[in-house]
């Protein structure tokens, strides 16, 4: 099972998915991080304002942290090396990196939404 790790800036709560302003890109990667779970993907969330040991204790990430600073966060290891920075993956890299499966298209019914009858 592939291990990713995502490491998080200071955020008010877990996923950062709270408060008066919303990130959407903070609740599309909350979306993708619960399904990747689903499908036994390995993979933990550190929120700096919550956990700051778990940035100290792992070298990859302290380092990271004294070169590029809290600012450059998020940061994603996948089995313990640097897979991306700055910014939250998409669910096909998170595909990609756990060596599963192609995500399936969604796909409209033949002739559209009205299934070509022209009547919705």
């Amino acid at each position: 099972m592939t291990k990713i790790r995502v490491y998080d800036p200071a955020m008010c709560c877990s996923t950062g998915v709270c408060g008066p302003t919303v990130d959407p890109a903070l609740v599309r990667f909350s979306a993708d991080a619960d399904w990747a779970k689903g499908q036994e993907i390995d993979l933990l969330r550190y929120n700096l304002g919550q956990e700051p040991m778990a940035f100290v204790n792992n070298s990859v990430v302290k380092q990271f942290l004294d070169r590029s600073g809290a600012e450059a966060l998020p940061l994603i290891l996948v089995e313990g090396e640097i897979a991306l920075a700055g910014r939250y993956p998409t669910r096909e890299e998170l595909v990609r990196w756990a060596g599963l499966a192609a995500v399936p298209a969604m796909k409209s019914p033949a002739g559209g939404c009205c299934g070509g009858s022209g009547t919705c």
